[in-house]
């Protein structure tokens, strides 16, 4: 059984409201990993990166799975199905950003920073619906 309180409220607005904080906590690992490698420990940026990325990442399944989409019933999924569509959703991500940010900034005569953070809304709102139907559903009721 999942756990009240913390948590409420349920359903929808509660889910929205957990995928918004988790979001924040995972972008403050993020930056706050990356930044202590770079500039603390002396790591080369270029190291330090994808090392912050791997641990933002890690956080954010994390998350995702045990706090965001909690269910009293079991998931749909087993955690490497999960993981696994995760994955392809988050590599799928990172194309699409790179697509973006590299095509559209001189075709519609906008700063890149702009479509990046169009690109980021975006494919939050796409995640939120991909995570709810297709990663972290529970399973169908009358099942199991």
């Amino acid at each position: 059984m999942a756990a009240t309180g913390f948590r409420a409220p349920a359903g929808l607005v509660g889910q929205g409201a957990r995928f918004v904080l988790s979001g924040g906590v995972v972008a403050l690992v993020y930056f706050a990993v990356t930044t202590v490698l770079a500039e603390v420990v002396g790591l080369p940026f270029q190291v330090a990166l994808p090392i912050g990325s791997a641990v933002g990442i890690s956080v954010h399944f994390t998350l995702q799975r045990l706090f965001v989409w909690t269910h009293h019933e079991a998931y749909a999924l087993p955690l490497h199905h999960q993981a696994r569509r995760y994955l392809t959703l988050a590599v799928t991500q990172y194309g699409i950003t790179a697509a973006t940010t590299s095509l559209l900034p001189g075709a519609l005569a906008v700063p890149t920073e702009a479509v990046y953070i169009a690109t980021a809304l975006l494919l939050g709102a796409v995640n939120f619906l991909l995570f709810r139907y297709v990663i972290f559903h529970p399973e169908a009721a009358g099942r199991g």
